[in-house]
């Protein structure tokens, strides 16, 4: 890779550099030593002497004559010498005592940084130890306890070779001592981020705030009080039954109609037992710029565990699923009360008629290939090819005060489902001998139990997960807390966005995706493309967007806010009354989602897209522990500078590596470096990346040189930085960066080592490094090329 200003390896000239990293720089020379050049000297004085010895005459009697001038000349000239070097090394060891006397962060977040980076390994004073994770890729091995092991996994090192460690016993303490502390912090991906610094806004002191703030971190407070919710027992949602209508498997059904009772569970409670609705764009309409949005009418998701048969195309449930799904049914029913006499008589009609129902269903891919997606029709032709669902009256409910009319039109996700449910409602409608029963009610029912079980006592989703893991879902449960903030979410999530836009700093934010763009574009053109039309195609594509931060374009106010939640009235120890107030906050914000053209800003997003002309960052990517406005730059930059740049390449260049020479040249010499420091070449036990991996393995290096190329151009334009333990600027950078390690993105499993083992490719060019990154307890020192 040539060398140009643009260039990483240059990106830290001698002149332009800040004077921090110009601290760290060795003074070369290419002058002759001062004894080459007195003999030098002297062989031309003896040449000259030799050929003319006239001239030798004449000259001994000047010397002589002068010499008394000359000897307290030459004094004074050698005094001279020797003060300016003492003042010389005076200057600049007191300037290199200046250059490394940084500027200290000390605000709240710089410490909590300065804690962290004090528990994590070194790079730079743990040279051997911190770069042998493995990625979790699938040519790897995981740990059978979840958690990813220094060194194992990774074929041909030491700890996989009949257990003959190669590592000291002091090291292998100190490795063990980091795990236990680190194991959690690293596994923690950008949407567990972004959910805990929510979190930590949501329990603050909910008292302080507008109403619609304390109404929102109320709710959450009701969701974490556990206590309260164990009292409540199933009392509250047999009460809202009764409310409803009742039901047969209580004795007490008051014969309700089977629409009214859908509409009603669709309104107020976001419950659809017998379809699933959502809104939308239409994929052949946004081809042509247009920006409409449909209701859109899916096959649901049924409660009744089912597989696909690909021979005959039809779904299918297995007999020892349909036992534990069974068992599960009447544990329902006995939580709720049902007499063991007449349960099972419930249950077994439910298990019937959702097995019917399951048949008409079809998995994504399926239906894909069928091309039963996006289907248009208006409500008119839905209502004559599946009559027994009141089609109009069920939105217009659904979609209250919206005016609908039957000549609105609709998008089908599985028609064929649809054209076959309507014919099995009525047949179970017109089921004489099963009308005081109402399988149709038990089965609606059974599914407003499913909508509302997270606000009832743990004895329900303890249930719920032991069906799931007698189905083989491994999966843990989620913590209560991150289940609370996720359901605030979905009813006051204008009240998060507000609170998080007001924590946000967005200068600082703006500044450095507008700074990593600018090095992303000018690391295209580093790249050898295979011809000239595929780095045609790529730019074009690049300087049509403009990178912005993703923010709703007008935020509401706390007043607006207090307005829209005006009606909303919380119960400080009843959470499922709240949770029944949060469904029709949800139905509301699907509302809203339909009639408005603008998009609003997902603040659960932590990743980049691309809208229009526009490649949007979420709020939700600049939070803490990542991203902080009083952390020095040189942090910002090390985590969420990279972040930013491996987004931009996995988004903007998918298939980079069918385009670019360099791709297939960058995964390899970062692959031979990884071999060569964990002394594998040559043993047999390395193995060759895929195409995959070596994409993988240039973006992420791709994206670091992004990132120190950024930081380092801000530094040219504001000179200065603050600094954390000491380090100097590239120091705290790449110890940063060495805190990310394996960000679960989607392409993570392609990773086949620790990103943070960069450190060491980057490390090669010495002069970008405070210290030679090599391991001392190496026999034998390589010299790595610069990839």
């Amino acid at each position: 890779m040539s060398e140009t200003p643009t260039q990483l390896e240059l990106s830290v000239p001698s002149s332009s550099q800040p004077e921090v990293e110009r601290g760290f720089q060795p003074i070369l020379t290419t002058q002759d030593p001062p004894e080459t050049h007195q003999q030098t000297q002297l062989q031309l004085e003896i040449q000259l002497s030799g050929s003319n010895p006239e001239h030798q005459r004449r000259a001994k009697p000047l010397w002589i004559k002068h010499r008394r001038l000359l000897l307290p000349f030459l004094g004074f000239s050698l005094c001279a010498v020797f003060l300016g070097l003492t003042y010389y090394v005076h200057q600049n060891l007191r300037n290199r005592s200046n250059i490394q006397r940084v500027t200290a962060c000390v605000s709240p977040a710089c410490q909590q940084a300065s804690a962290r980076l004090s528990t994590s390994a070194d790079p730079f004073t743990q040279p051997c130890d911190y770069f042998l994770f493995t990625c979790g890729s699938d040519r790897l091995s995981q740990p059978e306890n979840g958690g990813r092991q220094r060194g194992q996994g990774i074929p041909g090192h030491p700890q996989n070779q009949n257990g003959k460690s190669v590592w000291s016993e002091r090291r292998r303490q100190s490795k063990e001592r980091e795990d236990r502390g680190l194991r959690q912090e690293k596994i923690l991906d950008r949407k567990t981020v972004l959910l805990q610094y929510l979190r930590e806004i949501l329990e603050s002191n909910y008292s302080v705030g507008s109403s619609a703030v304390q109404k929102a971190k109320g709710f959450y407070h009701s969701c974490v009080d556990t206590r309260s919710i164990e009292s409540a027992g199933a009392e509250p949602f047999l009460t809202l039954i009764q409310r409803l209508g009742g039901w047969a498997v209580s004795g007490q059904w008051n014969q309700t109609d089977f629409n009214s009772t859908l509409s009603l569970l669709m309104r107020d409670y976001a419950t659809f037992p017998f379809f699933n609705l959502y809104v939308g764009k239409d994929p052949n309409e946004i081809a042509h710029g247009t920006a409409k949005r449909y209701i859109q009418i899916d096959q649901p998701e049924l409660l009744i565990p089912i597989e696909w048969n690909s021979k005959t195309h039809k779904s299918q449930a297995k007999a020892q699923t349909l036992r534990s799904f069974l068992a599960t049914c009447q544990r329902y029913l006995a939580l709720l009360g049902a007499p063991p006499s007449s349960s099972m008589i419930h249950v077994g009609m439910f298990l019937s008629l959702s097995s019917e129902l399951a048949v008409a269903a079809a998995p994504l891919q399926y239906r894909l290939s069928k091309q039963q997606l996006y289907q248009r029709m208006t409500i008119k032709e839905l209502q004559s090819q599946a009559p027994a669902i009141d089609w109009l009256g069920c939105l217009r409910a659904a979609f209250h005060p919206l005016p609908l009319i039957e000549d609105d039109h609709v998008l089908l996700h599985n028609l064929p489902y649809m054209v076959q449910m309507s014919p099995i409602i009525r047949k179970w409608l017109n089921r004489h001998e099963l009308s005081n029963s109402g399988p149709l009610q038990t089965y609606m029912f059974l599914n407003l139990l499913h909508t509302l079980m997270p606000a009832l006592d743990s004895r329900f989703s303890e249930t719920a997960n032991n069906l799931s893991v007698a189905l083989g879902n491994t999966e843990g449960v989620v913590p209560r807390w991150k289940h609370c903030v996720l359901e605030t979410e979905r009813g006051f999530d204008s009240v998060l966005t507000y609170l998080l836009s007001e924590r946000m700093a967005q200068r600082e934010a703006e500044e450095i995706i507008q700074n990593i763009f600018s090095s992303f574009k000018s690391k295209l053109h580093e790249l050898k493309w295979t011809d000239q039309k595929s780095l045609l195609s790529v730019m074009k594509k690049v300087h049509s967007l403009i990178p912005r931060l993703w923010t709703t374009r007008e935020i509401s106010s706390e007043a607006e806010l207090d307005l829209l939640f005006s009606k909303v009235s919380l119960s400080t120890h009843s959470f499922f009354s709240n949770y029944v107030q949060l469904l029709s906050l949800w139905q509301k914000r699907r509302r809203k989602i339909l009639t408005e053209q603008t998009e609003a800003a997902d603040i659960l997003s932590v990743t980049p897209l691309i809208q229009g002309n526009e490649l949007l960052f979420p709020m939700g990517m600049f939070v803490p522990p990542l991203f902080h406005p009083t952390y020095p730059r040189a942090m910002n930059y090390g985590v969420m500078g990279f972040l930013i740049a491996k987004d931009i390449l996995h988004l903007l260049l998918p298939d980079i590596y069918s385009q670019s020479e360099t791709v297939h040249a960058v995964g390899e010499c970062v692959w031979a470096h990884y071999l060569t420091v964990t002394e594998k070449a040559g043993r047999g036990g390395a193995f060759s990346l895929s195409a995959a991996q070596r994409q993988e393995v240039w973006v992420q290096y791709s994206a670091l040189q992004i990132a120190l190329q950024a930081y380092h151009q801000s530094l040219k334009k504001h000179p200065g930085d603050t600094s954390i333990s000491g380090f100097s600027h590239t120091h705290l950078f790449l110890s940063s960066f060495s805190q990310v390690n394996c960000d679960f993105d989607p392409y993570h499993e392609f990773m086949p080592l620790e990103p943070s083992f960069l450190i060491t490719v980057i490390c090669a060019k010495s002069h970008l490094c405070p210290t030679n990154l090599q391991c001392p307890d190496k026999t034998e020192q390589h010299s790595l090329q610069t990839c």
